[in-house]
């Protein structure tokens, strides 16, 4: 072994990079198992702080936009000043977040506590893939994510169960507690395991206006979507933040064509791999983030199932997205990206249209062949996908390039929550509109179960659509052996 193995290897005789995708292991694995948790858990936390629908999604959809306005800031920083301290300490803020959410006693406290998780979750998102990236060398990179990815799969997979035993025998305040020694524990591995391998580029400037018109922008779309239920879609309100959004996107697109420092960084999309591989990401994202709350909501509200029962049925889910993973990571490092990604869109387009067929009278084997079709598909999307992007992505910019993929993703993500609201909403009746997405209770009547259902078959189907272009800009991407082959090895 020669003396850079050797150092490589470090005292405990493991190489750096097991070391290092263990501590993003944890880190992905307390996400995974906050979100599962969270989205199992809404039902419950509306009836017991007797809040309504639109504020639950926002608790929700407040982490996600949160980490999405400060994915870039975060990865920035993280080039400039080292992103494994930036990474440690979202540990940190994570879990004083998490611990906060446990003592909200209202539905906008938790809101509010929920958005610092969501700096706390930005922190870890910015850097986890840099971090992956730069310890393993091209050739490897697809096996790593497809771990990461398993690591999600198993959170998905605890975490539900864990939320169906907490939410039968504790209070929903463990949902949140849960995280605090997950958290701990991380924080603490972090410091004492990982190191900068990457030289971090000091005297960078971070372009705060385009965050603040590309942040404004969306949170505007995001309201105007969420609210829109109750004051109107024609109401001024409602159509003044649909102009705003308008707006500010059309200023932040003009800036960023401008010279100076861009909040998105324009010579990273020159590459048609990260480009059309992003945009594959985000409308995968866009389409596919809300089924899971749909079908929670579905489980619970139709078919009147307990939350411990409504995680057992979603279980199969994550245990095909676990296996199939890493098998899809794999399978692009030997043959490119391409053909995995775009077979697993199709598949998840093929499983939003089995969902949309669902009804109130509908047996458990028609939710559970919609889940196993949509598992295989996100598995075989992923971990390809992400692969694709970061070896794409100049070793020196790669703090920036995985926090412009987590932010177009998160984008997506945040968004999907609030347009399958409006889609849903727009399929139902007016006069039920209130009962479902307005009501203090959890509980649909008969003519309510039947027009929910209308709206999620509706909301479905659109997300079917999206998930469609997604596979158009997989295709477009292209294969991406050639160019993983040629890439840079990891630095170190």
């Amino acid at each position: 072994m020669n003396r850079e193995a050797a150092v490589e290897r470090g005292r405990s005789g493991i190489e750096y990079k097991w070391i290092a995708l263990s501590v993003t292991t944890l880190g992905s694995a307390m996400a995974a198992i906050d979100s599962s948790i969270v989205v199992l858990g809404l039902p419950t936390i509306m009836t017991s702080l007797r809040s309504d629908l639109v504020t639950m999604i926002w608790v929700l959809m407040g982490y996600i936009l949160m980490s999405t306005v400060f994915l870039m800031l975060f990865g920035r920083l993280a080039d400039m000043f080292g992103r494994v301290r930036m990474y440690n300490a979202g540990f940190a803020v994570f879990t004083v977040g998490s611990l906060l959410c446990a003592f909200a006693g209202t539905g906008p406290e938790l809101v509010l506590f929920r958005l610092v998780q969501g700096v706390g979750g930005a922190m870890l998102m910015a850097n986890a893939m840099a971090i992956i990236t730069e310890a393993f060398p091209a050739g490897e990179r697809g096996r790593a994510m497809g771990i990461n990815a398993i690591t999600w799969a198993i959170g998905n997979i605890v975490g539900p169960v864990a939320g169906g035993l907490i939410l039968a025998f504790l209070s929903w305040q463990w949902i949140f507690l849960v995280n605090v020694p997950i958290g701990v524990a991380g924080t603490l591995w972090g410091y004492l395991a990982l190191r900068e391998k990457g030289r971090p580029r000091g005297g960078e400037r971070f372009d705060v206006l385009g965050m603040l018109l590309f942040s404004g922008g969306i949170s505007c779309l995001l309201v105007a979507l969420s609210q829109g239920i109750s004051w109107g879609w024609f109401s001024a309100p409602t159509l003044g933040l649909f102009g705003a959004f308008v707006v500010l996107e059309a200023l932040f697109a003009l800036s960023e064509r401008g010279g100076g420092t861009h909040f998105i960084d324009p010579s990273l999309l020159r590459s048609r791999i990260l480009a059309f591989g992003t945009a594959a990401a985000t409308l995968q994202s866009l389409s596919m983030f809300a089924v899971n709350f749909l079908i929670v909501f579905y489980l619970q509200a139709v078919k009147g199932t307990t939350p411990l029962q409504a995680a057992l049925m979603i279980l199969p889910l994550s245990l095909v997205q676990s296996v199939i993973g890493p098998v899809a990571g794999l399978i692009s490092d030997r043959v490119g990206a391409r053909t995995p990604a775009t077979v697993g869109l199709l598949l998840q387009a093929a499983a939003c249209v089995i969902l949309a067929q669902l009804t109130a009278a509908s047996s458990y084997g028609a939710l559970l062949l919609g889940l196993l079709v949509l598992g295989v598909g996100g598995g075989l999307f992923w971990s390809p996908n992400t692969s694709a992007v970061m070896g794409a992505a100049p070793v020196q910019r790669l703090g920036v390039a995985s926090a412009t993929l987590a932010t177009f993703r998160q984008t997506g993500m945040v968004t999907s929550f609030a347009l399958a609201l409006a889609v849903a909403a727009a399929a139902i009746p007016p006069r039920l509109v209130g009962a479902i997405f307005l009501g203090t209770s959890v509980q649909l009547g008969a003519p309510t179960m039947g027009a929910f259902t209308v709206g999620m078959a509706h909301a479905l189907a659109v997300s079917a659509l999206i998930v469609l272009a997604a596979s158009a800009m997989t295709l477009i991407a292209g294969d991406t052996a050639k160019t993983r082959r040629a890439a840079a090895p990891a630095v170190g």
